[in-house]
């Protein structure tokens, strides 16, 4: 099997939010191709470097013979100027790649990111009357090989970095010490009500049974999301754990933990969590990019929540962005909510 492919015959780019059978296989086989493609002997490092250099060199021939780019992909050499956008592109990622140490993984799907707007490109100039589809699909094809060893070696150093799991999932761990007792922090987090009121992309959670609840959450572009969520397990004081139920726009599961700090010195709460974004490998790539991704959130959230238990506020200054759910901003004073504060 060529990277080729790997892309086109097992749906790449495909949109997915949850581990599906497909999604699932689609980085098994994925996990055999950088095994058998010899790519592993080489080290996702190594090929990371290789990728900025093409990534680079590719930025210049954009820059620098537009309309010569143009015509090799199908086209008539028109439209220079946006073949030059992504020729800067290209060298931004390159850059990127050089700038991260020795696991770029960041400048990696920098990459991927460029690679799904290409691909969108060249499937609007596949359905035009005026572009040579052979030179379209010339570079469709090529595109598609890229890409593919883009995000294998993205993966590849996602996982080493622990930042991803081997089934493709982004995994985030964070913590912070609260003074306050594990049994306060348990039961602030057990009504799972509280919990738009230091995470700001919720709109709401409202429990629907026992161990149910549903959620709607903001997305980037004026979006939303909602899913049901139901936990796992419930050690009072200790831990609780959760996971979306299957057919949830959105896949997560994780768990939060309560460990108390010797001598009454508070309770350290650390949240583990694995996500899956909407929107296949290209969501993914944007939510490694961007600060929509959980890890973000989850560590500005849970800087919100020691404000909220220790405080009874959530103190902002002018720089700060907007609030959302139950809290409203006033530059650079305190916040408080419109519900009654806790703790007393």
């Amino acid at each position: 099997m060529n990277v080729t492919d790997l892309v086109s015959k097992s749906g790449l780019l495909q949109g997915s939010s949850g581990p599906s059978p497909t999604r699932e296989a689609l980085h098994q086989r994925a996990g055999e191709l950088w095994q058998t493609g010899r790519l592993k002997e080489l080290g996702p490092e190594r090929v990371a470097r290789g990728l900025g250099w093409f990534s680079i060199g590719l930025g210049v021939a954009e820059l620098l013979a537009p309309r010569a780019i143009a015509k090799l992909c199908g086209g008539q050499g028109r439209h220079t100027g946006l073949i030059r956008l992504y020729g800067l592109r290209e060298i931004a990622a390159g850059l990127m790649i050089f700038s991260q140490g020795r696991k770029p993984a960041g400048g990696v799907w920098a990459r991927v990111a460029g690679d799904a707007v290409d691909l969108a490109t060249l499937a609007v100039a596949a359905v035009s009357p005026r572009t040579n589809k052979l030179g379209v699909a010339f570079a469709t094809v090529n595109v598609l090989g890229v890409t593919a060893l883009d995000v294998l070696c993205a993966q590849a150093l996602s996982v080493e970095k622990g930042s991803m799991t081997e089934g493709g999932a982004i995994r985030v761990t964070r913590s912070v010490v609260i003074n306050r007792s594990a049994e306060e922090l348990y039961n602030f987090w057990h009504d799972v009500q509280n919990l738009p009121r230091f995470m700001y992309h919720l709109e709401s959670v409202q429990t629907t049974g026992e161990r149910r609840s549903h959620w709607v959450s903001k997305a980037p572009g004026g979006t939303r999301v909602e899913w049901d969520s139901e936990i796992t397990e419930d050690r009072p004081n200790e831990l609780i754990a959760w996971r979306s139920v299957q057919g949830s726009d959105v896949y997560n599961a994780g768990a939060v933990r309560f460990e108390p700090r010797p001598g009454g010195r508070g309770t350290i709460v650390k949240v583990d969590m694995e996500y899956y974004p909407p929107g296949g490998i290209a969501g993914t790539a944007v939510a490694m990019l961007f600060n929509e991704s959980p890890e973000q959130q989850i560590y500005d959230d849970l800087r919100r929540l020691k404000q909220v238990l220790e405080t009874g506020e959530v103190l902002r200054s002018d720089g700060s962005p907007n609030g959302t759910g139950d809290i409203v901003q006033r530059p650079a004073q305190p916040v408080r909510t419109d519900k009654r504060s806790y703790p007393q």
